[in-house]
Parts: C-alpha cells; sequence; structure tokens
C-alpha cells in the first residue's frame, strides 16, 4: 500500500506541475499535453514518467536539450512524501484524503509564490468552498468551526493587511495571502489558524533575515513572499496543532 500510495503522490505530483507553470502565466490548463518550455516540443508520456524520465534524460529536453527546472522531479518528491506520510498517519481514510489534498494545493502555492509572488485566486478560492464542505463529513471540524475558521483567517489578515497600508503607505499583504488563510481556517478550524498565524510570522522573520543577509538582490528589492511560510505554518499546525492547542490549554487554562 505504501508503494500504491508514493505511485499516486508521485502522479500527482507531477500534475502540480502544470498549474504551477500556467497559471501565472496565465496559460489554460485544459487537456492539452505538456510541452518543452524551451523548444515547445510536446513531451511523449514515456519522457513524463514521475522522476524517472527527469533522471534518465538528464534533466534535459529530448529535442532540443534544453534544461528542465530541477523544480519538477522536487514537486513530485515533496508531493509523494506528504502523501506517504499523511497515510502513515491515517490510513486510507478521509483524514488522509483531506490533507493530501490541502498539501498538494499548498505545495502549488508554495511553488508559484516564490518565483512569482502570487498566489492564483484559482487556487484558494475553490479551495475555501472545498474546506467547507469536507467540514461535514464524519471525521470533520464542523461547518461552524469552519466557517469561523474561514472569517477568522481571512479577517484578521485582512485588518493587518489595512494597518500595515496605512503605517506604510502602500501595499503591505498582498490579497492572495489573505485568501489562502481564509481557506486554510475553512480546513482547520479557527484555533489551528491562530497557530499558522504566530508561526507563520515566526517562520518568515527568521527565514527572511538570514536570506537577507546573504542576498543582495532581496535586500535591494525587499520582496518576500508570505505564502511559503503560511503554507509552512500550515504543515506544522496539521501535523501539531492538536498537540499544541492541548499544552498551551493545559497550562494556561487549567483551574
Amino acid at each position: 500500500m505504501y508503494i500504491w500510495v508514493m505511485a499516486l503522490g508521485l502522479c500527482v505530483g507531477s500534475f502540480l506541475n502544470v498549474p504551477i507553470y500556467r497559471l501565472p502565466r496565465n496559460i489554460k490548463i485544459g487537456l492539452s499535453r505538456s510541452t518543452c518550455p524551451c523548444c515547445r516540443m510536446p513531451i511523449k508520456f514515456y519522457d513524463n514518467i514521475p522522476v524517472i524520465s527527469y533522471l534518465l534524460l538528464v534533466g534535459k529536453c529530448r529535442y532540443c536539450r534544453g534544461e528542465i527546472s530541477p523544480r519538477y522531479p522536487m514537486v513530485e518528491l515533496l508531493n509523494a512524501g506528504v502523501f506517504v506520510y499523511f497515510f502513515y498517519l491515517y490510513g486510507l481514510s478521509w483524514q488522509f484524503a483531506v490533507f493530501a489534498f490541502l498539501a498538494s494545493v499548498l505545495l502549488t502555492i508554495i511553488f508559484i509564490d516564490i518565483e512569482f509572488q502570487i498566489i492564483p485566486d484559482l487556487l484558494t478560492i475553490p479551495g475555501m468552498v472545498i474546506g467547507l464542505g469536507v467540514s461535514l463529513l464524519p471525521s470533520g471540524i464542523g461547518f461552524v468551526s469552519s466557517l469561523i475558521g474561514l472569517l477568522v483567517g481571512g479577517g484578521v489578515l485582512y485588518l493587518i493587511a489595512l494597518l500595515g497600508d496605512w503605517l506604510f503607505k502602500k501595499e503591505s499583504m498582498g490579497g492572495g495571502d489573505i485568501k489562502m488563510t481564509a481557506m486554510l481556517g475553512a480546513f482547520l478550524g479557527w484555533q489551528k489558524i491562530v497557530i499558522i498565524f504566530f508561526a507563520g510570522a515566526f517562520i518568515g522573520l527568521v527565514i527572511s533575515l538570514v536570506v537577507m543577509a546573504f542576498s543582495r538582490r532581496v535586500r535591494t528589492s525587499r520582496i518576500i513572499p508570505f505564502g511559503p511560510f503560511l503554507a509552512a505554518a500550515a504543515f506544522l499546525a496539521i501535523l501539531y496543532g492538536d498537540v499544541i492547542i492541548a499544552f498551551y490549554i493545559e497550562h494556561f487554562f487549567s483551574v
């Protein structure tokens, strides 16, 4: 079963590379075949096997020998890894399906936001609806908790963005980040979205300081996407959110 789940994760990861490449470039996803980004030749099915084809072709197009980004096998392997880990935690269950889906969406957001500093609505707005829907499942968090999470996730970050705009006299946070936290709130509930706020800010601060210390380009532009930090915090909340919440209640609200 682990092999099958890993294979599923690799195949889904291979598909994720399609929206990662096409959405920020406004290319229709549809059913059209993948093409080489250099020479635009259609990619044969045997050159599209996750990870294996990349290794056999030594990271180059079969036709023009143009470089193929290592992002492709990286996304495939990361997605397979989270699929296997969630299967280890939950087995074949609704929890596995929901968290595997959410993890795939987050990976897509991470790689788009890193390169283009945008988070497409096509990922977050349907994600809000799906998050509200899965809350109704027997293992879900409940519709009310999901709705509160959506409102808290989007509302709090929206207020922070308004405050930042007022203080700095320019846009301080993109609308994509706000919609992303609303989506996460719909999936995880308001308690875990609070964890995501604090953890995302902490992770973002640490990594930003390190990156700015070594990258003059980043120091000059001062543009660091917040989406990847929110996604990292979301993974933390998914895996350890219940433990963190229980610890907090036990030590700060115990009678």
